[in-house]
């Protein structure tokens, strides 16, 4: 005859200890049955409020590295435990990843670009879409960048006049940079071209030519 057993662990409910719980239901024993239950809704309410805890911490505090923990748990709760886990560690790393490129960027070093593959899974969806436009922000910086450098180094070291800057595909601000970029230095190449025009001419004789 099965005994029903006085206290059920509902962390390692399995198979075996429901059936003997059951059997004693038959034979008219509820103890094991109600007091089970009170321990399954109590490890319920336990996995809730770890989960309403991580909420806060990860959402809200933004502590991405927090993770959920029921103790020794087993079954579906240790399951529910790991999927809730993997979860905010799928979340967490191309968050911890955007905000690493972008710290270097910050310095100033726009090297620096998102990995596209964690732990070798490919992005996918929002993830993809927001690795893709970081790279897209840092690739236009560099490009920026670099063709200010040209431009400074060759109107203003080298003495070639008439440089323009030329990014390609740029639009909004960047577009508006290179722009003010190109005039400052279109108002630079028709000065220097001016006081050159002026000074020949004064070598010259020619005192009727003015700045």
């Amino acid at each position: 005859m099965a005994t029903a057993p006085s206290t059920v662990d509902p962390t390692t409910l399995d198979a075996a200890t429901l059936l003997t719980v059951l059997k004693a239901v038959r034979k008219g024993d509820f103890t094991a049955l109600a007091d089970t239950f009170n321990e399954v809704v109590e490890m319920n309410e336990r996995l809730a409020a770890e989960l309403a805890r991580l909420a806060v911490v990860v959402g809200r505090n933004g502590k991405i590295e927090e993770r959920a923990s029921l103790g020794p748990v087993t079954g579906a709760w240790s399951d529910a435990v790991t999927n809730v886990n993997s979860l905010v560690t799928n979340l967490a790393q191309p968050t911890a990843e955007a905000a690493r490129v972008i710290g270097a960027v910050a310095k100033g070093d726009l090297s620096q670009t998102m990995a596209l593959e964690i732990d070798d899974r490919p992005l996918e969806g929002e993830f993809m879409r927001t690795a893709k436009t970081v790279n897209r922000m840092v690739e236009q910086l560099g490009a920026f960048a670099a063709e200010v450098t040209r431009v400074v180094r060759e109107v203003g070291t080298e003495g070639k006049l008439g440089g323009q800057a030329r990014v390609k595909g740029v639009a909004g601000i960047w577009k508006d940079l290179t722009e003010s970029v190109n005039s400052m230095a279109g108002n630079l190449t028709a000065q220097v071209r001016n006081i050159a025009q002026v000074t020949t001419a004064v070598a010259n004789g020619d005192l009727s030519k003015k700045i």
